[in-house]
C-alpha cells in the first residue's frame, strides 16, 4: 500500500507549475498579502509561524505580522517594506506554484525585472485609498514589456473604504484601460484586504456584490501553457566537450540547454553565427542515447561534421534559422545607477554569448504618464524604460522577444565591473547588409 508521503509525491507530480510575480507600491500590503496567502493556504510551517508570532510580539503587536513571512532581511523588517525579490515556493491539492515577491520602492523597481522575467502572471497591487499611482503603471509596463500573459489586479485595503463597490470599480476601470493600451491580453480584477484575509483565500462575507474567484482561486485555475516545444527550436552552447579517453578517442559533444523547440537525431542544423551547417548524429540526455529531446531539457549534441563550435554559439534547424545582426534595436529596463548614455561602451550578454557593443543612439524614453514617447533623451537612468539601437562587435543570432524569451532578451553589462547596466527585449531583428570587418580595437569603435 502507498503511503501518504508517496501519494502527494505523485499528486503533486501531475498538478502544474504557475511562476507568478507580485507587485505594487510601498505599504499596498504587497508582503502582507504573500503572508495571508501561505498562511491560509497551510503553506506555512509550524516554526516559521511561531517566528512570526515571536518578532511580531516584540514589536508590540497583538497579531501575528504575516508580511515577516517574506520580508526576510533585517533592513526590510526595520523599514517595512521588501528590497530584495523574495522566492517562495508552496503548493495546493490543485497546482503547484514558485512566487517571486518583489519590491515596491521606486528605487528596487529593478528588482521587479527579475522577479518578472520567467512569470506567467502578475499579481499588481493597488491601495484602494490611493488608486493608481506612477509605480503602479510603471509596474503595469514592465509586466507588458515582459510579454507576462495574465495579470491580476489586487485592489487591497478595501476595509479602509468601507468595502465600497464604486471604488474598487472605478480603480479597476482605470487600470484595465492602461494596461490594455499597453498589450497586456489579460487583466482579472480583485478587491481583497489582505489583513482581514478577504477574497484572498476565503471569499469575503463583506462584498457580497463582488462575485468573482478569490486570489488563490484564479492562481489555481487560471491556464497556464508551458509547451515551449513547438516554438523555434534553439540550443545555445555552453560547453563543448572532448575527453580525448581511450574510451572516447573521437568524442565531441555540444552540452548545453535546449532554449525553445524540438532537435531530432538526423535534423539538418545550423551553426550561428558562422553559418555552418551539418546533421545531428546523436542526444546525449543524462549518459544515455536519445533520438529526440526538447526544452527546457539539458543533452549534449553530437553532429556528423567535425566543424569550428564553441560557447556562444547557437544551433538551430536549418530551415528556421534568424537572421543575424550587429545593429541591436530593442527595448530596455535601466536597472542600474549609473545612466546609460550614447556612446558608452558596454558588454552584450545574450544567452550563453558576450560581446563588446556600443550605445549608438536611445531614440526615445517611455513617459509612464500618459504612454508617450520622449524623444532622444541621451540618456536613461535607474528604473527608467527606454528605446536603444546597440552596435555590436561580433554578429549575434537574436528573435523577437514576442516570439521567444530566452533568446530575444539580453542584458548590458558595465565591462569595467560587471554591473549589470539593462535588461533588453529585442524588436525585430534583421540582417545586414555586408560591411567591412570590424576592427576590434581598445576603442571599440565598430
Amino acid at each position: 500500500m502507498t503511503s501518504s508521503t508517496e501519494q502527494l509525491a505523485e499528486q503533486l507530480s501531475a498538478t502544474t507549475l504557475l511562476r507568478f510575480a507580485t507587485a505594487g507600491s510601498v505599504d499596498d500590503g504587497k508582503s502582507t498579502l504573500v503572508g495571508r496567502l501561505l498562511h491560509d493556504s497551510k503553506s506555512v510551517l509550524a516554526d516559521q509561524l511561531e517566528a512570526v508570532e515571536h518578532a511580531s510580539r516584540s514589536r508590540g503587536q497583538d497579531a501575528p505580522d504575516l508580511a515577516l513571512l517574506t520580508d526576510g532581511l533585517r533592513a526590510e523588517r526595520e523599514q517595512g517594506i521588501t528590497i530584495d525579490v523574495a522566492y517562495r515556493y508552496f503548493a495546493t491539492p490543485r497546482r503547484r506554484f514558485i512566487l517571486a515577491d518583489t519590491p515596491g520602492h521606486v528605487q528596487y523597481t529593478r528588482n521587479m525585472v527579475t522577479g518578472a522575467s520567467t512569470a506567467e502572471l502578475t499579481v499588481v497591487l493597488v491601495d484602494a485609498r490611493n488608486g493608481v499611482v506612477e509605480q503602479t503603471r510603471r509596474h503595469a509596463a514592465i509586466a507588458a514589456l515582459l510579454r507576462v500573459p495574465h495579470v491580476v489586479l489586487a485592489v487591497n485595503k478595501m476595509d479602509l473604504v468601507g468595502y465600497e463597490e464604486s471604488v474598487f470599480a472605478s480603480i479597476a476601470e482605470e487600470f484595465t484601460a492602461y494596461a490594455s493600451e499597453l498589450g497586456v491580453p489579460e487583466i482579472t480584477a480583485i478587491p481583497i484586504s489582505a489583513l482581514a484575509g478577504d477574497n484572498v483565500v476565503a471569499v469575503s462575507a463583506t462584498m457580497d456584490w463582488y462575485g468573482g474567484p478569490t486570489v488563490l482561486e484564479h492562481l489555481e485555475t487560471v491556464p497556464v501553457s508551458h509547451d515551449l516545444t513547438s516554438c523555434h527550436a534553439r540550443f545555445p552552447v555552453q560547453y563543448v566537450i572532448r575527453p580525448q579517453t581511450a574510451e572516447h578517442p573521437d568524442y565531441r559533444g555540444y552540452a548545453g540547454q535546449i532554449a525553445a523547440g524540438t532537435f531530432r537525431v538526423g535534423e539538418s542544423v545550423t551553426v550561428l553565427p558562422s553559418g555552418r551547417t551539418s546533421k545531428i548524429s546523436g542526444i546525449d540526455l543524462l549518459g544515455e542515447p536519445v533520438d529526440v529531446a526538447w526544452t527546457p531539457q539539458s543533452v549534449t549534441l553530437l553532429l556528423e561534421d567535425d566543424i569550428d563550435i564553441s560557447r556562444g554559439d547557437i544551433v538551430v534547424p536549418s530551415g528556421d534559422a534568424p537572421a543575424t545582426t550587429q545593429d541591436v534595436e530593442a527595448t530596455v529596463c535601466h536597472v542600474a545607477d549609473q545612466p546609460l548614455a550614447v556612446g558608452q561602451r558596454v558588454l552584450l550578454k545574450h544567452t550563453t554569448r558576450t560581446v563588446k557593443a556600443i550605445v549608438k543612439e536611445i531614440p526615445s524614453r517611455l513617459t509612464l504618464d500618459d504612454l508617450s514617447q520622449h524623444p532622444a533623451p541621451g540618456q536613461l537612468v535607474a528604473n527608467d524604460i527606454g528605446r536603444v539601437r546597440v552596435r555590436t562587435a561580433e554578429p549575434l543570432a537574436l528573435d523577437a522577444y514576442a516570439d521567444s524569451r530566452r533568446t530575444g532578451s539580453f542584458l548590458l553589462i558595465d565591462p569595467a565591473d560587471g554591473t549589470t547596466l539593462a535588461a533588453g527585449m529585442a524588436g525585430e531583428s534583421f540582417a545586414t547588409a555586408e560591411t567591412a570587418p570590424v576592427q576590434d580595437d581598445e576603442g571599440w569603435d565598430f
